[in-house]
C-alpha cells in the first residue's frame, strides 16, 4: 500500500495533517479548489494511493473543471500536462518532497470525479506498479 506521508505546494507549503480530517487513521492531503461559479473551499484527498474517498465542501457536478490552488499560499498547483484519454482533464503538481522535484510528485486531474491521478517517484510511475503489485 502506498501512504502519501508529506505532500507540498508550489511554494514548498505542507499539504497534509493542514485539517483534522483523516483517512483510516491517516491525516488528509488537502488543496483548495475552485468551481467556475466563483464558490471555492478546501477539499481532503484520502492519503491512501487508490482510495477516492475526499471530503469536500459543497456539493460539485461530475465532470466540473476545478482550479486547484494550494490551501496555505492560494497559488495555483503547478500545471503538468494534458491527461491522455481524451477527456480534455489536465495534471496538476502536487509534490512529494520539499524540493519540489517533477520527479517526485502527485499528479492530480482538474476535473471532479475524473479518478486518473498518477504518483511519480524518482521519475518512475509507480502508479503501474502498485496497481499490479496488491499484496
Amino acid at each position: 500500500m502506498v501512504i502519501v506521508t508529506q505532500a507540498y505546494g508550489p511554494r514548498g507549503d505542507n499539504l497534509v495533517g493542514i485539517s483534522d480530517v483523516q483517512f483510516d487513521g491517516h491525516p488528509a492531503v488537502t488543496i483548495k479548489i475552485r468551481v467556475p461559479d466563483g464558490h471555492e473551499g478546501l477539499v481532503h484527498l484520502s492519503p491512501l494511493h487508490g482510495d477516492a474517498r475526499k471530503v469536500k465542501p459543497f456539493d460539485i457536478a461530475h465532470g466540473t473543471r476545478l482550479e486547484l490552488l494550494c490551501p496555505v499560499s492560494g497559488q495555483p498547483l503547478d500545471y503538468v500536462g494534458e491527461v491522455e484519454d481524451q477527456s480534455g482533464a489536465k495534471y496538476f503538481a502536487i509534490y512529494l518532497t520539499p524540493q519540489l522535484s517533477r520527479g517526485t510528485m502527485v499528479m492530480v486531474s482538474d476535473v471532479w470525479g475524473h479518478y486518473h491521478s498518477r504518483i511519480v517517484d524518482d521519475f518512475e510511475l509507480i502508479s503501474a506498479w502498485a496497481a499490479n503489485h496488491n499484496d
